[in-house]
């Protein structure tokens, strides 16, 4: 996580975090179960008739379809689209705030988003440096959730002990997500305005450069 970057995480669907999913299926009232280390969707309030067929199960991350619908995968698709995009919705957020919250950041919600079809959710994560000297010690960074499941990330100027702690909360997302984001393509470079050129602010490989 750089200071002044725009970010998109795009998840694989093949990896999933268990303990992330099994708090999306709480939260989404799916039912799952614990079978040799294996969690098994069994039910996620589907109309489809699965025909006493898992929907879905992650060994390790690892995650695997229903046999029965991937031979008719434009179909499985269509027809259980909104149902994963859901799942993709709940997942990334409880990604988001595991791996934030685990590094100190709190929750704030966006109460003047309005959402739309592409767009479904707006926070921020907030954090606070204990840097004794730093005058901006406040840091917002922004997520936004669309209606896939895609995360997309705004941040601005950010203290270089909450640069260092929400970087290694962003890998942690890369890792739950099962994908790695490039320089240039999922991650774009904001141009630093003028009055952070003198203080602290993050370069294109993550390294902190110290102007005075």
């Amino acid at each position: 996580m750089s200071c002044f970057e725009s970010s998109k995480f795009l998840r694989n669907p093949q990896v999933m975090n268990q303990e992330v999913l099994m708090k999306a299926c709480d939260n989404l009232g799916w039912k799952y179960e614990i079978i040799n280390n294996e969690l098994v969707v069994l039910n996620a309030n589907q109309k489809e008739n699965l025909r006493g067929e898992y929907l879905l199960k992650v060994k390790g991350d690892m995650v695997s379809y229903n046999n029965y619908y991937i031979k008719n995968a434009k179909e499985f698709v269509l027809e259980l689209q909104d149902t994963f995009y859901e799942l993709n919705r709940i997942y990334a957020k409880e990604t988001i705030l595991k791996e934030f919250e685990a590094a100190g950041f709190t929750f704030k919600k966006d109460y003047d988003f309005i959402a739309n079809s592409d767009e479904v959710e707006r926070f921020y994560m907030v954090g606070y440096s204990k840097i004794e000297n730093e005058d901006e010690k406040r840091t917002e960074i922004q997520f936004t959730i669309l209606n896939d499941g895609t995360v997309i990330t705004d941040s601005n100027y950010i203290p270089e002990d909450l640069h260092k702690l929400a970087d290694e909360a962003m890998s942690k997302i890369d890792h739950s997500f099962g994908t790695t984001r490039r320089e240039g393509i999922e991650i774009k470079r904001k141009e630093v305005p003028e009055r952070y050129k003198t203080k602290s602010y993050c370069t294109i490989n993550n390294k902190i450069i110290a102007k005075n």
